[in-house]
């Protein structure tokens, strides 16, 4: 077998295994964009605005007994970080704002009325005589569970104390048998029983809930502790399932019509090379969203503008290096392959750089921003990592598989024309 005849078959089965690669690779993205898209995007933590829920802003207050300052506005915000989540709501946030305030969101909630009035609780727990004296307090608590009595089937509440309140407890016991004593909460009395006999084992039950997830809350309360300081709730506002619905109808159409505008855009402008320049984009797509489910991240609104936002800059890197590669083929000459490496070479450091400063301002926007700037900030963030990643690698493979397979020969499939080249021949022709 001659020689040019056996090249001749080898350049076929290479053009003919890239263009399968290619085809291989443009198949699976689009079915695996199409098949987990919308699953991935509903498994997503919602914050309030998607899916509902109560806002609560608390303000602290001085009183004689506690003045407000900073270590006790800290430790207003760590007591109702452990109410809240005792209570079991998905995905809260607890955060402060300015000096005296703290700000809750509870999307999801299903009682706010009896979230708001467990959280809000000052939760200073008292047991006192019949003198009205104040023998142990909520400091004096170890542990505080609800359960049903089985005896009489009534809602309590279970104390167990510490060593130290179990000392106070059963002198208070020895000393009070035949009357009572009475256990309050915030000043209002929660049960005032009759002592029969010492209760020496460090433990005490509070009943008189009227059902099983009051007492739940009341434990909730004891648990965390009494705040510090006094605080009054100024605003409640609550965003109806209804409401939350809508926000979140509009932002999935809102990322359906930015995410089409731009994949039409490129396969107008770059024709084949705006195409594989999509496919990348599903991929993106599909990475960015996974990389949120994973990190168990929960999307807002400002969430969702960073991730259409993050879509344009996606395709960025793009269309800085197909102008090169147009540069490159219309006023070197060179041919499609050395046109299109030297376009991803020429535009990779403007892509750096460009992205890095992204990468840093979405940075100072996490450390020094709140609530929801963090959410903006980190879909911003892994929008911006994962566009560069596409773009450079994706779009690059996949566009040497295309090139090499001969499946377009036409510069013109690429968005490119040898007009520029031979304008620039006749100009020199003419001088």
């Amino acid at each position: 077998m001659d020689f040019p005849i056996c090249l001749e078959r080898v350049v076929k089965l290479l053009r003919k295994d890239n263009l399968i690669k290619l085809i291989v690779c443009v198949v699976a993205i689009i079915g695996i964009f199409l098949a987990f898209v919308k699953p991935l995007a509903n498994s997503i933590r919602q914050g309030l605005d998607l899916q509902g829920g109560t806002h609560v802003v608390l303000e602290a207050e001085d009183t004689d007994v506690a003045q407000v300052n900073d270590d006790a506005m800290n430790r207003v915000v760590t007591i109702m970080e452990k109410r809240v989540n005792a209570l079991g709501l998905t995905e809260p946030i607890i955060q402060r704002e300015g000096q005296r305030r703290v700000i809750i969101e509870l999307p999801g909630v299903k009682d706010p009325d009896a979230a708001i009035k467990t959280i809000g609780k000052t939760a200073v727990l008292e047991f006192k005589d019949e003198e009205g004296n104040t023998v142990l307090t909520g400091t004096d608590l170890k542990d505080a569970q609800a359960a049903t009595n089985q005896q009489n089937g009534q809602n309590v509440v279970n104390l167990e104390f510490t060593d130290e309140g179990a000392k106070k407890f059963a002198d208070l016991t020895t000393k009070n048998v035949g009357r009572t004593i009475s256990i309050l909460l915030d000043g209002e009395v929660l049960t005032a029983p009759n002592v029969r006999e010492p209760i020496l084992g460090g433990k005490a039950e509070i009943s008189g809930q009227k059902s099983l997830e009051e007492a739940q809350n009341l434990a909730v309360v004891l648990r965390s502790g009494a705040l510090p300081v006094k605080v009054n709730i100024i605003e409640t506002r609550t965003v109806g399932p209804s409401l939350g619905q809508d926000s979140k109808d509009k932002s999935q159409f809102a990322f359906s019509v930015g995410l089409g505008a731009v994949l039409i855009f490129m396969i107008l402008f770059y024709r084949m090379s705006g195409f594989i320049a999509d496919i990348a984009l599903m991929a993106y797509t599909i990475m960015l969203l996974g990389l949120l489910y994973l990190l168990d991240a929960t999307l807002t609104l400002p969430g969702v503008a960073g991730i259409i936002l993050s879509i344009g800059m996606a395709v960025d890197a793009n269309v800085l290096i197909f102008e090169h590669f147009k540069e490159e083929y219309q006023i070197q000459g060179k041919t499609l392959r050395l046109s299109m490496d030297a376009g991803f070479k020429r535009a990779f450091t403007t892509i750096f750089d460009s992205n890095i400063t992204t990468i840093i301002a979405a940075g100072v926007l996490f450390f020094l921003g709140t609530g929801t700037i963090r959410g903006f900030a980190i879909t911003l963030g892994l929008g911006t990592l994962l566009s560069m990643f596409t773009a450079i690698t994706m779009t690059q493979y996949m566009l040497k598989l295309m090139i090499h397979s001969k499946l377009f020969e036409s510069p013109s499939a690429y968005g490119a024309s040898g007009y520029m080249l031979w304008k620039k021949e006749d100009l020199k022709k003419n001088a």
